[in-house]
């Protein structure tokens, strides 16, 4: 018996990539050109489950889906995806369904493959600053990627070159296309040049390519946030591995591995700190409450399950599922936890794996276990922050705040909301913060990895000492109100500190964090993967009317400036034959060009963020 789903989005099996990319491969050219619009309509179709595991689409009035995930809940093997068309397996229904799923992890390594990655750290490009960066490519071409390199091991193979070389003109092409053009059929491609390179050993490329195609649909979803940012990010982790692995750099962190999860030798204490909503692309969201361990190390245990913002509401006091441990997540956040027999996941995920034993325990004010941290380089994932603020004003959905060191004024700040989505309460608590100026509070959050200036908060607390205006909350919250689900009300408030409107400065001060030139190059970095090679060649066919450049130059970044004119003028830089036709195509030159500058770009962000935070 088959009964639909309770929520409304598909919640369909991840699916390998190479069945994906076999399934999109084997239609017609006909089929290929309308296999988006076949993608996108699917995600009004209701998603039906059987008792024996399967999931089952209906596509027409004669053609169903029907999905057998193996033991694992992954499609693996074309046989496990069927039509009942005429025409499978080559046909729309089945493919459309298979492109429409989510994109499993990595597979597990093939024999004599490496089984365990090393650390993965910022890109080499930019962890010694933002000049090594130039060393890429020029203005005139690319020049050797060697000039990256920092540790010496054994080359790599032919084979693993050629793989390389695949997957880096894949990734060319989604980056010249640009992100709102690219469909199924060129992700596919990405998908296939991926397992490509998994085949060959290159795990860190294969992954980075999945974070690729991940990003890109994630930028399709019209329910998911614009993070812009992140697929900058995840297009420079993919060019710029493939482009060192094909110049047969010998660094053996180019290689990578799989990653698995590891248990520890002790029992883990743990401290609760906040809850964080999560609403994720193709209708999923929940909760992940962030702990930190007695060696100062994140730990997260996450609830994500299809249902989309709702459930990420709902999920902030569900259960925890722990094995058999008994508590929900708003009491963990504010209390503390023992752990043995842990299986810790990469990412610091707590997993609930056979041998696993948790215990209830004190926890203790987040202000004393969580550290103080600076923002992560690039290709690291930002630990959250905690620091001392005075707010200032109002500024539109956000909060301008002034830093604080003991009473020592610091930099102007901006808080803006970690999640947009009205079904949660970051937006309506920064607005009650802003309306009250002069007010002290306690900020856990994360720096903006586009933003410096910018801190997207988790959570708040008061700040202790007599006399200081600040929160006073209630004695169930532990000392913090977590912005994604408690709501800040006027009894929070000291007496006297009724909300005012908001302005958007105070009068008589230029409070707002400066725009840094530096903002010109981002737009345009950014503006070349949403928009593709047409778009990044604007400056150049208008002769940059802005001025951006110069405010480049004028900002003390000569070097961001001159990559700014190279990247407008390798865009636009098309030969033609003497019809006027483009004669080939020079894309290697223009995917080369933008990861310079976007190599340059994010370490010099990441060298101010530092400059910022721990001054």
């Amino acid at each position: 018996m088959t009964r639909p789903r309770p929520d409304t989005a598909p919640a369909l099996p991840p699916v390998a990539p190479e069945v994906v990319a076999a399934a999109v491969e084997s239609l017609t050219t006909r089929l290929r050109g309308r296999l988006d619009a076949a993608v996108a309509a699917l995600a009004a179709t209701p998603v039906g489950t059987a008792d024996d595991g399967t999931y089952g689409i209906q596509c027409g009035v004669d053609a169903r889906v029907t999905l057998t995930p193996g033991p694992s809940g992954t499609i693996t093997t074309p046989d496990q995806a069927r039509c009942t068309c005429l025409l499978s397996p080559r046909c729309l229904h089945r493919t459309a369904v298979l492109a429409a799923a989510p994109v499993a992890e990595a597979g597990p390594p093939a024999a004599g493959e490496p089984a365990a990655a090393p650390a993965r750290s910022a890109d080499r490009a930019t962890a010694t600053g933002p000049a090594s960066s130039t060393a890429l490519t020029s203005s005139t071409g690319p020049a050797p990627s060697t000039a990256l390199t920092s540790s010496t091991g054994p080359a790599p193979s032919a084979g693993q070159v050629r793989a390389a070389a695949d997957l880096w003109t894949a990734g060319a092409t989604v980056l010249a296309a640009g992100v709102t053009a690219v469909g199924a059929v060129q992700r596919a491609e990405v998908l296939r040049a991926a397992h490509t390179a998994r085949l060959a050993g290159l795990h860190r490329a294969e992954e980075a390519a999945l974070d690729v195609v991940r990003r890109v649909r994630a930028a399709h979803d019209p329910d998911s946030p614009r993070r812009t940012g992140e697929v900058v990010a995840a297009l420079r982790e993919l060019l710029l591995v493939t482009h060192r692995l094909r110049a047969a750099d010998p660094d053996p962190e180019l290689i990578g591995g799989v990653r698995h999860p590891h248990r520890p030798d002790r029992p883990l204490r743990l401290y609760g700190v906040c809850r964080e909503p999560v609403v994720e692309p193709g209708g999923r969201g929940g909760v992940v409450t962030r702990l930190v361990g007695d060696d100062g190390r994140w730990y997260a245990l996450r609830d994500v399950r299809p249902g989309g913002a709702g459930r990420a509401r709902r999920a902030g006091t569900a259960h925890v599922a722990l094995r058999s441990f008994l508590s929900d997540h708003e009491r963990l956040s504010r209390a503390g936890l023992v752990v043995t027999g842990a299986v810790v996941a990469p990412d610091g995920s707590l997993l609930a794996e056979p041998g696993v034993r948790a215990t209830f325990a004190a926890g203790r004010p987040w202000t004393d276990v969580v550290p103080a941290t600076a923002p992560a380089g690039p290709g690291q994932a930002p630990s959250p922050t905690v620091c001392t603020v005075e707010i200032l004003a109002a500024d539109g959905e956000g909060v301008l705040v002034r830093a604080l060191t003991g009473d020592t004024p610091g930099p102007v700040l901006r808080l803006a909301p970690a999640h947009r989505h009205p079904a949660l309460a970051h937006t309506a608590n920064l607005r009650r913060l802003g309306a009250c100026p002069g007010l002290r509070v306690r900020v856990l959050g994360r720096v903006d990895p586009e933003r410096a200036t910018t801190l997207r908060p988790l959570a708040v607390g008061p700040v202790s000492g007599s006399g200081v205006p600040t929160l006073a909350l209630p004695e169930e919250w532990r000392g913090r109100a977590d912005l994604g689900y408690d709501r800040l009300r006027d009894d929070h408030f000291p007496s006297g500190a009724a909300p005012c409107p908001p302005p958007s400065l105070l009068p008589g001060t230029a409070a707002r964090p400066a725009d840094p030139p530096l903002r010109h190059l981002r737009d345009l970095v950014e503006l070349a993967v949403t928009g593709g090679r047409r778009a990044a060649a604007e400056p150049a066919r208008t002769g940059d009317r802005d001025g951006r450049a110069a405010a480049l130059r004028r900002g003390g970044f000569a070097t961001g400036a001159d990559l700014f004119a190279a990247l407008g003028a390798v865009a636009a830089r098309r030969s033609r034959d003497a019809f006027g036709r483009l004669a080939g195509d020079d894309q290697d030159h223009y995917a080369a060009q933008w990861l310079a500058t976007a190599v340059y770009l994010a370490g010099t962000e990441a060298a101010l963020g530092r400059a910022l935070w721990q001054g």
